[in-house]
This record gives structure tokens, sequence and C-alpha cells, in this order.
């Protein structure tokens, strides 16, 4: 089957198909005299299992190991183990950084009732509040002293130490 075939059989997109053999996913298949990529039922597998591993959010490294162990009927499960427990601490550090931007969201909101006057929206002055540098709902400590003296700005929920001046 052509490339536009193996995109409709497993409801790819044609240039995620090419990405997918330029980054070595999938294998590059054999051209027909005329060019063409000739495909086969293999590769439909193969990219379902991609597919099925991209629909976990599973990083692009990881799925080409997790094929690789695929492919070794002898090898023990514990390197795929080990993808997939160390995939499940990303999830649960993305959901924790998630939980603390619903919170800040939600802190952001409660400024503000939706009779408000735009001109006076609170969230609004919040958020320009935190473009100066200021504390805001959402970032109540945004401003601070460092132990030594300098300024520690919070961005994203990083700090980041300015290179200025102490501050008195």
């Amino acid at each position: 089957m052509k490339i536009g075939e193996l995109a409709k059989a497993t409801d790819c997109e044609v240039e995620t198909i090419r990405y997918y053999e330029r980054e070595g996913l999938l294998a590059a298949p054999p051209r027909s005299e005329s060019g063409y990529r000739q495909y086969a039922q293999r590769e439909v597998e193969q990219l379902n299992f991609i597919r099925h591993c991209r629909s976990l959010d599973m990083p692009l490294a990881d799925i080409k190991r997790l094929a690789a162990c695929a492919g070794d009927a002898v090898a023990s499960c514990g390197e795929v183990d080990a993808l997939v427990d160390a995939h499940i601490a990303r999830v649960r550090s993305k959901l924790a950084s998630l939980r603390a931007l619903e919170a800040q969201l939600v802190r952001l909101r409660a400024q503000c009732g939706s009779a408000t006057p735009r001109a006076a929206c609170r969230i609004v002055a919040s958020l320009q509040k935190a473009a100066h540098d200021e504390a805001c709902a959402c970032h109540p400590a945004r401003a601070r002293q460092s132990p030594d003296g300098f300024r520690i700005r919070h961005r994203g929920g990083t700090q980041l130490v300015a290179a200025a001046q102490p501050q008195p």
C-alpha cells in the first residue's frame, strides 16, 4: 500500500508518517520502481503501536526503546518497567504543576465579579501588578529578599535571582 493508504488505514497524517520515518520510529519502507513508498501490514501495526504510545503522551525516545523491547522476545521486562515508571513520574509531576496552576487561576478569578466595570477589573489590575514584578493574586509572594539581600523574582514557579544591587 502507498503512504496515503497507510495514512487512511491508521487515521494518521501523511506528514506524521514521514516524520516518524525520519525519527527512526518507522523503518524506511521499500520503494516501487516509480519511487513510491510501499507499506505492508507490518507498518500498519508499527504505526498503530506508535500512535497508541503517543496517546499515552509517551516521548518519542521512549517509544523507540519500547518498540525495540517489543522486538526482543528474550529480554526481560525490566527496561519496559523502568520506562513506564519514569513516564508515570513525569505525569505525576505535570499533575502537580497543573494543580498549582489551577490554584493560581482560582485565586486570580476570585479577584473580580463579572458585574464589575472593565476599567475596574481586579483581574486585569492583578495581572498588571505582575508585569511590574509586584505581588499579585496568583503570585502573592512574587517579590521577596534572598538571604544575601538580593531580590528574588518568581516567574512561572521558578526563582530567578536578580543581578541588581541588594535591596535595603
